[in-house]
């Protein structure tokens, strides 16, 4: 199954249509507003106002299984997003990211493995996952790396080519 064959309702409801993104690359990210690493929402934003024009997005998805840092309500999630970070990438509705109410698009993206040959459940808030313009996993990082780090732009720009 193809990640642009798995339902998904957007953030502020109805559905996100994951077929949107056929032919760009995407990095999937599981947010948190209450977290250590939600800064990296300002790294996030700043990927997206790079290589939008470039068939690339963004897609956070807020998950509250950690720590329960995401314990916020739809409309406060994005107006957290909005007014704090200036995140204008989308977000999906919040889901679960690991056990036995895995959304579905966390089941298909928790067997690649990361550079260090981790496959499995999602360790923490801010896992990442980009997925290549054909829906194919390109690469999995760590929740703590930076989303500006070389790696991370690395591979976005070799996936854009």
């Amino acid at each position: 199954m193809s990640i642009y064959d798995v339902d998904i309702d957007r953030l502020e409801g109805g559905p996100a249509d994951l077929g949107q993104y056929r032919g760009k690359s995407v990095l999937i990210v599981n947010v948190a507003s209450k977290c250590g690493l939600t800064p990296q929402y300002e790294g996030l934003q700043r990927l997206q106002q790079t290589y939008a024009g470039r068939g690339f997005t963004v897609l956070g998805v807020p998950c509250n299984q950690f720590a329960g840092q995401e314990p916020g309500s739809p409309e406060e999630i994005a107006e957290f997003c909005s007014t704090t970070y200036g995140v204008d990438f989308p977000l999906t509705e919040k889901v679960d990211v690991n056990g036995e109410h895995r959304h579905p698009l966390y089941a298909a993206l928790v067997t690649v493995p990361d550079a260090s040959g981790y496959t499995g459940d999602i360790r923490w808030n801010f896992e990442k996952f980009l997925i290549g313009p054909d829906g194919a996993v390109v690469a999995r990082f760590d929740p703590r790396m930076e989303p500006d780090t070389d790696e991370v732009v690395g591979a976005i720009e070799s996936s854009l080519s």
